[in-house]
């Protein structure tokens, strides 16, 4: 049995945790390069927290900016076992207006301009990204919105495209087609990392606004954008204080074996692996490579 450590990553709109008792700064260095920002730590219910803003308070950071990587990395060194992702995005269906939780659990990535893993030349890796969610916190962050009443959705595909711009009418168009939920621009690599650093990782993706696709988009003010963002971030943050104390329960193995991904990825033969990178995987994997 073992004890959780949440990490709560917040996007747009959340660039602090009201509720976190305890509240200390703590900057972490990663051989991966500079993380988003410093790490708040605290407490909610007892269960230790560890927050980080993704955008930097100010939101300094664009989504192709952001060092994913360091980001992910800094969270395992400081202990964190389970990551919920709080994000701002487009709805690609009616029925999932601004306002809604949408609890994701499928990805499609279609970044173009980030490192999008831990592993390369010198130690080779393949994790399973079939079902990229964990379905503990799912359950969990499920349980949660219903008793907050907020609108929500139980799963989900979040296509993740690169941005800063948003959609062309076609793109969007073209995804809706294809039945995805919601489009974002910051959950990959995001997932595929934590999965890589065994991390049980899930996203709440906030609807603030329909993308382009609908024929009332141009309507849509920036300043609704904005009370929408804010609204959210407010239901986010009682939603993270309600799934607290059961994340926080001691439990066994991850059921979908996302805190043993890399028992079997490394694909590398121990005498062929690049020391240098082996050292920089210390925290993501160091488990596995002794």
């Amino acid at each position: 049995m073992t004890t959780a450590v949440l990490g709560i990553i917040g996007g747009s709109g959340i660039y602090d945790l009201s509720g976190l008792e305890d509240a200390r700064d703590e900057a972490i260095a990663s051989p991966w390069g500079e993380p988003s920002a410093a790490l708040r730590r605290g407490t909610i219910a007892g269960l230790p927290i560890v927050f980080l803003s993704r955008h930097e308070k100010g939101h300094r950071l664009s989504p192709s900016d952001i060092n994913y990587r360091a980001n992910i990395d800094v969270l395992k060194r400081a202990g964190v076992t389970d990551l919920i992702s709080l994000s701002a995005c487009g709805s690609f269906r009616a029925e999932l207006p601004p306002g809604t939780f949408v609890l994701v659990d499928q990805f499609v990535d279609r970044t173009f301009r980030r490192e999008s893993s831990f592993f390369g030349k010198g130690c080779v890796a393949h994790v399973s990204m079939a079902h990229p969610v964990s379905p503990r916190l799912h359950v969990h962050l499920s349980a949660a919105a219903e008793a907050e009443k907020i609108p929500f959705s139980r799963g989900g595909a979040y296509l993740c495209m690169e941005g800063p711009q948003f959609s062309t009418l076609a793109e969007s168009m073209t995804y809706k087609a294809l039945g995805y939920s919601v489009i974002g621009m910051t959950n990959m690599p995001e997932a595929k990392l934590a999965r890589e650093a065994e991390i049980c990782y899930a996203t709440v993706a906030m609807v603030t606004d329909f993308d382009c696709w609908h024929p009332d988009h141009d309507h849509v003010t920036v300043e609704a954008v904005v009370r929408v963002l804010l609204d959210n971030a407010d239901k986010a943050r009682a939603l993270v204080e309600r799934v607290v104390p059961e994340i926080g329960r001691p439990r066994d193995l991850c059921p979908a074996g996302c805190d043993r991904a890399l028992d079997n990825a490394i694909i590398t033969a121990t005498h062929m692996r690049d020391p240098a990178l082996a050292a920089k995987l210390d925290a993501v994997a160091g488990r596995v490579l002794g």
